[in-house]
Protein backbone atom coordinates (compact mmCIF):
# COMPACT_ATOMS: atom_id res chain seq x y z
CA UNK A 1 0.00 0.00 0.00
CA UNK A 2 1.22 3.47 -0.65
CA UNK A 3 2.48 5.33 2.11
CA UNK A 4 -0.30 7.70 1.27
CA UNK A 5 -3.16 5.62 0.34
CA UNK A 6 -4.83 6.46 3.77
CA UNK A 7 -5.40 10.36 2.36
CA UNK A 8 -7.41 9.10 -0.90
CA UNK A 9 -11.26 8.75 -0.91
CA UNK A 10 -12.95 6.07 0.14
CA UNK A 11 -14.67 5.91 -3.36
CA UNK A 12 -11.33 5.51 -4.77
CA UNK A 13 -10.20 3.01 -2.10
CA UNK A 14 -13.54 1.02 -2.75
CA UNK A 15 -12.27 1.14 -6.87
CA UNK A 16 -8.95 0.45 -6.20
CA UNK A 17 -9.59 -2.63 -4.64
CA UNK A 18 -12.37 -4.04 -7.16
CA UNK A 19 -10.00 -3.64 -10.21
CA UNK A 20 -7.61 -5.89 -7.53
CA UNK A 21 -5.38 -2.69 -7.48
CA UNK A 22 -4.64 -3.08 -3.77
CA UNK A 23 -6.31 -5.74 -1.49
CA UNK A 24 -8.60 -5.32 0.75
CA UNK A 25 -6.58 -7.00 3.49
CA UNK A 26 -3.21 -4.69 2.51
CA UNK A 27 -5.76 -1.44 2.86
CA UNK A 28 -6.94 -2.76 6.68
CA UNK A 29 -3.88 -3.93 7.55
CA UNK A 30 -2.14 -0.50 6.85
CA UNK A 31 -5.11 1.55 8.38
CA UNK A 32 -4.53 -0.63 11.62
CA UNK A 33 -1.23 -0.13 11.72
CA UNK A 34 -2.24 3.56 11.70
CA UNK A 35 -4.58 3.24 14.42
CA UNK A 36 -1.90 1.90 16.58
CA UNK A 37 0.66 4.03 15.17
CA UNK A 38 -1.29 7.59 15.73
CA UNK A 39 -4.68 6.63 18.13
CA UNK A 40 -3.01 7.16 21.53
CA UNK A 41 -2.13 10.85 20.28
CA UNK A 42 -6.24 11.57 19.34
CA UNK A 43 -7.88 8.65 21.23
CA UNK A 44 -10.33 7.96 18.30
CA UNK A 45 -10.86 4.39 19.05
CA UNK A 46 -13.13 3.23 22.44
CA UNK A 47 -12.85 -0.33 21.13
CA UNK A 48 -10.53 -1.59 17.97
CA UNK A 49 -11.61 -5.05 16.53
CA UNK A 50 -8.52 -5.62 14.79
CA UNK A 51 -9.20 -9.29 14.00
CA UNK A 52 -12.67 -8.57 13.31
CA UNK A 53 -11.85 -6.58 10.67
CA UNK A 54 -8.67 -8.52 9.30
CA UNK A 55 -11.56 -11.45 9.05
CA UNK A 56 -14.36 -9.27 7.06
CA UNK A 57 -11.58 -8.16 4.72
CA UNK A 58 -9.73 -11.28 3.92
CA UNK A 59 -13.76 -12.36 3.17
CA UNK A 60 -14.20 -9.30 1.04
CA UNK A 61 -10.88 -10.62 -1.05
CA UNK A 62 -12.28 -14.11 -1.55
CA UNK A 63 -15.13 -12.81 -3.30
CA UNK A 64 -13.66 -10.05 -5.33
CA UNK A 65 -11.23 -12.76 -6.55
CA UNK A 66 -14.37 -15.07 -7.66
CA UNK A 67 -16.04 -11.35 -9.03
CA UNK A 68 -18.00 -10.74 -6.64
CA UNK A 69 -18.87 -7.43 -5.30
CA UNK A 70 -21.44 -6.25 -2.39
CA UNK A 71 -21.65 -2.77 -3.34
CA UNK A 72 -19.36 0.36 -3.24
CA UNK A 73 -18.37 -0.11 0.13
CA UNK A 74 -17.26 -3.93 -0.84
CA UNK A 75 -14.00 -4.03 1.11
CA UNK A 76 -13.35 -0.57 2.84
CA UNK A 77 -12.37 0.24 6.17
CA UNK A 78 -14.95 2.30 8.11
CA UNK A 79 -15.60 3.35 12.02
CA UNK A 80 -18.68 2.77 13.43
CA UNK A 81 -20.17 5.18 16.69
CA UNK A 82 -19.94 3.16 20.00
CA UNK A 83 -23.68 3.87 20.49
CA UNK A 84 -24.76 1.40 17.54
CA UNK A 85 -24.96 -2.40 18.66
CA UNK A 86 -22.33 -4.92 17.68
CA UNK A 87 -22.21 -8.89 18.28
CA UNK A 88 -18.46 -8.51 18.14
CA UNK A 89 -17.54 -5.89 20.51
CA UNK A 90 -18.85 -3.68 23.54
CA UNK A 91 -21.34 -0.95 22.86
CA UNK A 92 -21.11 1.41 25.43
CA UNK A 93 -22.55 4.70 24.39
CA UNK A 94 -19.57 6.47 26.04
CA UNK A 95 -20.97 5.59 29.85
CA UNK A 96 -19.29 3.75 32.34
CA UNK A 97 -22.34 1.44 33.05
CA UNK A 98 -22.57 -0.01 29.70
CA UNK A 99 -18.80 -0.44 28.59
CA UNK A 100 -18.69 -3.89 29.14
CA UNK A 101 -22.24 -4.59 27.29
CA UNK A 102 -21.93 -6.91 24.67
CA UNK A 103 -25.24 -7.31 22.52
CA UNK A 104 -26.51 -10.41 21.10
CA UNK A 105 -26.98 -8.97 17.91
CA UNK A 106 -26.04 -6.04 15.34
CA UNK A 107 -27.54 -2.61 15.55
CA UNK A 108 -28.92 -2.71 11.57
CA UNK A 109 -26.96 0.10 10.14
CA UNK A 110 -24.17 -2.25 11.39
CA UNK A 111 -25.43 -5.34 9.53
CA UNK A 112 -26.06 -3.36 6.40
CA UNK A 113 -22.65 -1.75 6.26
CA UNK A 114 -21.60 -5.30 6.56
CA UNK A 115 -23.69 -6.85 4.70
CA UNK A 116 -22.20 -4.46 1.94
CA UNK A 117 -18.66 -5.42 2.24
CA UNK A 118 -17.60 -2.93 4.34
CA UNK A 119 -14.74 -3.83 7.35
CA UNK A 120 -15.61 -1.94 10.61
CA UNK A 121 -12.06 -1.33 12.08
CA UNK A 122 -13.84 -0.49 15.45
CA UNK A 123 -15.99 1.38 17.60
CA UNK A 124 -15.80 5.12 17.96
CA UNK A 125 -15.61 7.60 21.31
CA UNK A 126 -18.50 9.52 21.93
CA UNK A 127 -19.74 11.62 24.75
CA UNK A 128 -21.65 10.34 27.69
CA UNK A 129 -25.20 9.13 26.36
CA UNK A 130 -24.69 10.90 22.99
CA UNK A 131 -24.89 14.35 24.95
CA UNK A 132 -22.34 17.04 25.33
CA UNK A 133 -19.63 16.14 27.45
CA UNK A 134 -17.52 13.13 27.87
CA UNK A 135 -17.72 11.37 30.88
CA UNK A 136 -14.71 12.19 33.54
CA UNK A 137 -13.59 8.61 33.16
CA UNK A 138 -13.14 8.89 29.63
CA UNK A 139 -11.01 11.59 27.72
CA UNK A 140 -12.43 12.51 25.22
CA UNK A 141 -11.09 12.50 21.48
CA UNK A 142 -8.54 15.58 20.26
CA UNK A 143 -9.37 17.56 17.26
CA UNK A 144 -6.88 16.47 14.49
CA UNK A 145 -6.49 20.55 13.14
CA UNK A 146 -5.62 21.90 16.52
CA UNK A 147 -5.85 19.87 19.76
CA UNK A 148 -6.23 23.28 21.74
CA UNK A 149 -9.96 23.11 19.78
CA UNK A 150 -13.52 22.13 20.60
CA UNK A 151 -14.31 18.49 18.34
CA UNK A 152 -18.29 18.97 18.87
CA UNK A 153 -20.35 16.98 20.44
CA UNK A 154 -21.45 13.15 20.66
CA UNK A 155 -19.56 11.95 17.48
CA UNK A 156 -16.64 13.27 18.39
CA UNK A 157 -14.35 10.23 17.72
CA UNK A 158 -16.08 9.70 14.15
CA UNK A 159 -14.82 13.54 13.12
CA UNK A 160 -11.49 12.72 14.70
CA UNK A 161 -10.97 9.39 13.26
CA UNK A 162 -12.39 10.37 9.95
CA UNK A 163 -9.92 13.17 9.58
CA UNK A 164 -7.23 11.92 11.31
CA UNK A 165 -7.15 9.40 8.67
CA UNK A 166 -7.77 6.55 10.55
CA UNK A 167 -10.56 5.33 8.90
CA UNK A 168 -11.90 6.24 5.57
CA UNK A 169 -15.73 7.12 6.67
CA UNK A 170 -18.08 6.67 9.88
CA UNK A 171 -21.33 6.56 11.34
CA UNK A 172 -22.33 9.29 13.64
CA UNK A 173 -25.87 10.44 15.25
CA UNK A 174 -27.56 13.69 15.06
CA UNK A 175 -29.85 14.92 18.34
CA UNK A 176 -29.08 18.48 17.82
CA UNK A 177 -25.90 18.68 15.94
CA UNK A 178 -23.47 16.27 16.84
CA UNK A 179 -23.03 14.68 13.13
CA UNK A 180 -22.62 18.30 11.91
CA UNK A 181 -20.77 19.89 14.27
CA UNK A 182 -17.82 17.38 14.52
CA UNK A 183 -18.24 17.61 10.88
CA UNK A 184 -17.55 21.10 10.69
CA UNK A 185 -15.00 21.52 13.44
CA UNK A 186 -12.89 18.67 10.93
CA UNK A 187 -13.08 19.91 7.75
CA UNK A 188 -15.76 16.78 6.78
CA UNK A 189 -18.71 16.22 5.03
CA UNK A 190 -22.04 15.06 7.19
CA UNK A 191 -25.45 14.05 5.77
CA UNK A 192 -27.88 14.26 8.90
CA UNK A 193 -30.84 11.98 6.64
CA UNK A 194 -34.39 12.52 7.18
CA UNK A 195 -35.92 11.18 10.35
CA UNK A 196 -36.94 7.79 9.73
CA UNK A 197 -34.50 7.63 6.50
CA UNK A 198 -32.18 5.25 8.54
CA UNK A 199 -32.88 2.76 11.06
CA UNK A 200 -31.86 3.37 14.83
CA UNK A 201 -33.07 -0.30 15.36
CA UNK A 202 -30.04 -1.19 18.33
CA UNK A 203 -28.92 2.34 18.35
CA UNK A 204 -29.07 3.53 22.11
CA UNK A 205 -30.82 6.91 21.76
CA UNK A 206 -30.12 10.21 23.65
CA UNK A 207 -33.82 11.85 22.49
CA UNK A 208 -35.67 8.72 20.04
CA UNK A 209 -37.78 11.59 18.62
CA UNK A 210 -34.78 13.82 17.69
CA UNK A 211 -32.38 11.27 16.81
CA UNK A 212 -30.75 10.81 13.32
CA UNK A 213 -27.78 8.72 12.25
CA UNK A 214 -25.85 8.93 9.45
CA UNK A 215 -21.58 9.27 7.63
CA UNK A 216 -19.27 11.20 8.01
CA UNK A 217 -16.58 11.46 5.47
CA UNK A 218 -14.34 13.26 3.52
CA UNK A 219 -16.75 13.97 0.75
CA UNK A 220 -20.31 14.29 -0.79
CA UNK A 221 -19.49 10.88 -3.04
CA UNK A 222 -18.05 9.00 -0.31
CA UNK A 223 -20.98 9.89 2.00
CA UNK A 224 -23.50 9.13 -0.39
CA UNK A 225 -22.22 5.72 -0.94
CA UNK A 226 -22.22 5.03 2.77
CA UNK A 227 -25.55 6.34 3.15
CA UNK A 228 -26.82 4.48 0.17
CA UNK A 229 -26.41 1.17 1.99
CA UNK A 230 -27.31 2.34 5.51
CA UNK A 231 -30.50 3.85 4.77
CA UNK A 232 -34.38 2.07 4.20
CA UNK A 233 -37.22 0.80 5.25
CA UNK A 234 -36.39 -1.27 8.64
CA UNK A 235 -39.08 -3.75 9.78
CA UNK A 236 -37.40 -4.02 13.41
CA UNK A 237 -37.38 0.00 13.42
CA UNK A 238 -41.44 0.67 12.90
CA UNK A 239 -40.21 4.67 12.07
CA UNK A 240 -38.71 4.19 8.92
CA UNK A 241 -39.25 5.34 5.94
CA UNK A 242 -40.62 3.20 3.00
CA UNK A 243 -39.64 5.45 0.27
CA UNK A 244 -37.40 4.14 -2.37
CA UNK A 245 -33.88 5.64 -1.89
CA UNK A 246 -31.64 7.23 -4.51
CA UNK A 247 -28.38 8.79 -3.60
CA UNK A 248 -26.15 8.03 -6.59
CA UNK A 249 -24.12 10.70 -8.16
CA UNK A 250 -23.42 9.46 -11.63
CA UNK A 251 -25.09 8.97 -14.71
CA UNK A 252 -28.33 10.27 -13.02
CA UNK A 253 -26.69 13.30 -11.02
CA UNK A 254 -29.07 16.69 -11.37
CA UNK A 255 -27.45 19.30 -12.03
CA UNK A 256 -27.48 22.42 -9.54
CA UNK A 257 -28.22 24.61 -12.59
CA UNK A 258 -32.44 25.46 -12.15
CA UNK A 259 -31.89 25.05 -8.43
CA UNK A 260 -33.78 27.29 -6.39
CA UNK A 261 -31.68 28.19 -3.39
CA UNK A 262 -33.21 29.97 -0.11
CA UNK A 263 -31.17 32.39 2.06
CA UNK A 264 -32.47 34.35 5.13
CA UNK A 265 -29.83 37.18 5.35
CA UNK A 266 -31.33 38.07 8.84
CA UNK A 267 -31.55 34.65 9.99
CA UNK A 268 -27.54 34.10 8.68
CA UNK A 269 -25.98 37.07 9.28
CA UNK A 270 -27.45 38.95 12.77
CA UNK A 271 -24.38 37.73 15.29
CA UNK A 272 -23.00 35.68 13.07
CA UNK A 273 -18.98 35.84 13.12
CA UNK A 274 -17.84 38.13 10.09
CA UNK A 275 -15.38 34.71 8.88
CA UNK A 276 -18.56 32.19 9.46
CA UNK A 277 -20.40 34.90 7.02
CA UNK A 278 -17.72 35.32 4.33
CA UNK A 279 -17.75 31.39 4.06
CA UNK A 280 -21.33 31.27 3.35
CA UNK A 281 -21.16 34.19 0.92
CA UNK A 282 -17.88 31.72 -0.68
CA UNK A 283 -20.51 28.75 -1.03
CA UNK A 284 -22.87 30.94 -2.07
CA UNK A 285 -21.31 32.33 -5.28
CA UNK A 286 -20.10 29.03 -6.06
CA UNK A 287 -23.55 28.12 -6.60
CA UNK A 288 -24.60 31.21 -8.57
CA UNK A 289 -21.76 29.91 -10.79
CA UNK A 290 -23.23 26.39 -10.82
CA UNK A 291 -26.56 27.66 -12.57
CA UNK A 292 -28.32 27.85 -8.80
CA UNK A 293 -31.07 30.30 -8.03
CA UNK A 294 -30.89 32.08 -5.12
CA UNK A 295 -33.34 34.06 -3.55
CA UNK A 296 -34.27 36.03 -0.11
CA UNK A 297 -36.80 33.92 2.35
CA UNK A 298 -37.88 34.48 5.23
CA UNK A 299 -37.13 31.20 8.00
CA UNK A 300 -40.09 30.06 10.35
CA UNK A 301 -39.32 31.74 13.75
CA UNK A 302 -37.36 29.28 15.97
CA UNK A 303 -35.59 30.97 18.22
CA UNK A 304 -38.65 29.53 21.16
CA UNK A 305 -38.35 26.43 19.46
CA UNK A 306 -34.35 26.32 20.07
CA UNK A 307 -34.72 27.19 23.58
CA UNK A 308 -36.82 24.02 24.33
CA UNK A 309 -34.70 21.65 22.73
CA UNK A 310 -33.14 21.23 26.35
CA UNK A 311 -35.96 20.84 28.20
CA UNK A 312 -37.25 18.08 25.40
CA UNK A 313 -34.63 16.47 24.91
CA UNK A 314 -34.23 15.96 28.64
CA UNK A 315 -37.59 14.10 29.11
CA UNK A 316 -36.50 11.99 26.08
CA UNK A 317 -33.22 11.03 27.81
CA UNK A 318 -34.64 10.67 31.33
CA UNK A 319 -37.01 8.13 29.63
CA UNK A 320 -34.36 6.09 27.80
CA UNK A 321 -32.58 6.04 30.89
CA UNK A 322 -35.49 5.12 33.24
CA UNK A 323 -33.98 0.96 33.58
CA UNK A 324 -30.28 2.63 35.18
CA UNK A 325 -31.48 6.17 36.33
CA UNK A 326 -31.56 6.93 39.23
CA UNK A 327 -31.15 3.99 40.98
CA UNK A 328 -27.28 3.97 39.74
CA UNK A 329 -26.98 7.66 39.41
CA UNK A 330 -23.70 7.52 40.67
CA UNK A 331 -22.03 6.00 37.99
CA UNK A 332 -23.05 9.10 35.53
CA UNK A 333 -21.38 11.82 34.86
CA UNK A 334 -22.30 15.79 35.98
CA UNK A 335 -23.59 16.77 32.85
CA UNK A 336 -25.87 13.52 31.56
CA UNK A 337 -26.98 13.68 35.07
CA UNK A 338 -28.36 16.63 35.24
CA UNK A 339 -29.79 16.55 31.96
CA UNK A 340 -31.88 13.65 32.80
CA UNK A 341 -32.43 15.71 36.88
CA UNK A 342 -34.06 18.48 34.23
CA UNK A 343 -36.38 15.75 32.31
CA UNK A 344 -37.63 14.28 35.25
CA UNK A 345 -38.70 17.74 36.54
CA UNK A 346 -40.80 19.16 33.27
CA UNK A 347 -44.08 19.27 33.66
CA UNK A 348 -46.62 18.09 31.14
CA UNK A 349 -47.86 22.05 29.83
CA UNK A 350 -44.07 22.48 29.11
CA UNK A 351 -43.46 19.89 27.14
CA UNK A 352 -46.93 20.20 25.36
CA UNK A 353 -45.98 23.87 24.72
CA UNK A 354 -42.47 22.58 23.27
CA UNK A 355 -44.59 19.84 21.05
CA UNK A 356 -46.87 22.37 19.30
CA UNK A 357 -43.67 24.99 18.85
CA UNK A 358 -42.44 21.97 17.12
CA UNK A 359 -45.98 21.00 14.78
CA UNK A 360 -45.85 24.96 14.26
CA UNK A 361 -42.58 25.39 12.54
CA UNK A 362 -42.54 22.02 10.85
CA UNK A 363 -45.48 22.92 8.89
CA UNK A 364 -43.93 26.60 8.11
CA UNK A 365 -40.63 25.27 7.28
CA UNK A 366 -42.57 22.92 4.85
CA UNK A 367 -44.41 25.27 3.37
CA UNK A 368 -41.17 26.88 2.80
CA UNK A 369 -39.85 24.12 0.71
CA UNK A 370 -42.66 24.50 -1.52
CA UNK A 371 -40.97 27.46 -2.89
CA UNK A 372 -37.72 26.54 -2.65
CA UNK A 373 -35.65 23.56 -3.55
CA UNK A 374 -33.15 23.65 -0.76
CA UNK A 375 -31.69 26.75 2.13
CA UNK A 376 -28.28 27.16 2.41
CA UNK A 377 -27.12 28.59 6.29
CA UNK A 378 -23.92 27.88 8.46
CA UNK A 379 -23.10 25.05 10.21
CA UNK A 380 -21.78 27.20 13.24
CA UNK A 381 -22.28 30.70 14.11
CA UNK A 382 -18.40 30.85 15.44
CA UNK A 383 -15.58 29.69 14.08
CA UNK A 384 -14.14 26.51 15.89
CA UNK A 385 -13.75 27.95 19.15
CA UNK A 386 -10.62 26.79 21.70
CA UNK A 387 -11.16 24.77 24.45
CA UNK A 388 -10.39 27.52 26.40
CA UNK A 389 -13.10 29.61 24.96
CA UNK A 390 -15.36 26.45 25.28
CA UNK A 391 -14.77 26.35 28.85
CA UNK A 392 -15.67 30.09 29.08
CA UNK A 393 -18.95 29.02 26.91
CA UNK A 394 -19.83 26.40 29.62
CA UNK A 395 -20.70 29.17 32.55
CA UNK A 396 -23.18 30.66 30.41
CA UNK A 397 -26.78 28.90 29.62
CA UNK A 398 -27.23 30.74 26.27
CA UNK A 399 -24.26 29.66 24.51
CA UNK A 400 -25.27 26.27 24.08
CA UNK A 401 -28.72 27.45 23.09
CA UNK A 402 -26.56 30.14 20.21
CA UNK A 403 -24.76 27.05 19.07
CA UNK A 404 -27.87 25.17 18.58
CA UNK A 405 -29.58 28.43 16.66
CA UNK A 406 -28.47 26.36 13.01
CA UNK A 407 -28.96 22.69 13.87
CA UNK A 408 -31.18 21.67 16.54
CA UNK A 409 -34.30 23.32 14.52
CA UNK A 410 -33.70 20.08 11.56
CA UNK A 411 -34.07 18.16 13.87
CA UNK A 412 -36.85 19.12 15.57
CA UNK A 413 -38.50 18.83 12.08
CA UNK A 414 -36.50 15.96 11.43
CA UNK A 415 -35.46 17.82 7.80
CA UNK A 416 -32.26 16.45 5.79
CA UNK A 417 -28.83 18.12 5.75
CA UNK A 418 -25.36 18.00 4.31
CA UNK A 419 -22.56 19.60 5.70
CA UNK A 420 -19.92 20.76 3.97
CA UNK A 421 -16.51 22.78 4.18
CA UNK A 422 -16.19 25.67 2.74
CA UNK A 423 -12.67 27.32 3.56
CA UNK A 424 -10.27 27.79 6.27
CA UNK A 425 -10.48 30.72 8.92
CA UNK A 426 -7.67 33.11 10.28
CA UNK A 427 -6.43 30.25 12.99
CA UNK A 428 -5.88 27.74 10.07
CA UNK A 429 -9.26 25.94 11.06
CA UNK A 430 -11.92 24.60 8.80
CA UNK A 431 -15.31 26.74 7.86
CA UNK A 432 -18.79 24.97 7.32
CA UNK A 433 -21.77 25.87 5.96
CA UNK A 434 -25.25 23.46 5.30
CA UNK A 435 -27.34 23.15 2.38
CA UNK A 436 -30.65 21.74 3.70
CA UNK A 437 -33.56 19.95 2.04
CA UNK A 438 -37.44 19.11 2.36
CA UNK A 439 -37.85 15.46 3.61
CA UNK A 440 -36.56 12.63 1.42
CA UNK A 441 -34.30 15.10 -0.55
CA UNK A 442 -31.37 13.71 -0.07
CA UNK A 443 -30.01 12.75 -3.40
CA UNK A 444 -30.71 16.60 -4.25
CA UNK A 445 -28.34 17.23 -1.36
CA UNK A 446 -25.87 14.80 -2.05
CA UNK A 447 -26.04 15.60 -5.48
CA UNK A 448 -25.33 19.32 -4.91
CA UNK A 449 -22.59 18.95 -2.55
CA UNK A 450 -20.65 16.70 -4.92
CA UNK A 451 -21.27 19.90 -7.18
CA UNK A 452 -19.79 21.90 -5.43
CA UNK A 453 -16.83 20.05 -4.00
CA UNK A 454 -15.92 19.37 -8.13
CA UNK A 455 -15.45 23.09 -8.38
CA UNK A 456 -13.66 23.53 -5.02
CA UNK A 457 -11.22 21.75 -3.05
CA UNK A 458 -12.07 22.95 0.42
CA UNK A 459 -12.98 19.24 1.15
CA UNK A 460 -9.29 18.12 0.29
CA UNK A 461 -7.76 19.97 3.01
CA UNK A 462 -6.32 18.33 5.73
CA UNK A 463 -4.60 19.24 9.15
CA UNK A 464 -1.43 20.75 8.45
CA UNK A 465 0.11 18.52 10.77
CA UNK A 466 -1.14 15.12 10.46
CA UNK A 467 1.34 12.54 9.65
Amino acid sequence: MSASLHDESLVFIAEAIRRREVSAVEVTTAMLDRIEALDGEYRCYATVTAEHALDAAARADRETARGISRGPLHGVPLGIKDLCDTHFAPTGAGTVIHRERVPDTDATVVARLEQGGAVILGKLAMTEGAYTSHHPDNPGPLNPWGRGHWLGSSSTGSGAATAARLCFGSLGSDTGGSIRFPSATCGLTGIKPTWGRVSRHGVFPLAASLDHVGPMARSAADAAAILGVIAGADPRDPTTLTAPVDVELGGKARPVRGLTIGIDRLFTTEGIDPEVVAALDRVEAVLRDLGARVVEVAMPPADRLVRGWIPFCSVETALAHRDTYPARAAEYGPDLAGLIDQGRRVTGLELGAIIHDRLDFSGALAALFEKVDLLLVPTMPVPVPSLARMGEYGQDPEVLLRILRFTAPFNFSGSPTITLPAGIDAAGLPLSVQLVGPHLSEGMLCRSGHAVQQVTDWHTLRPADLA
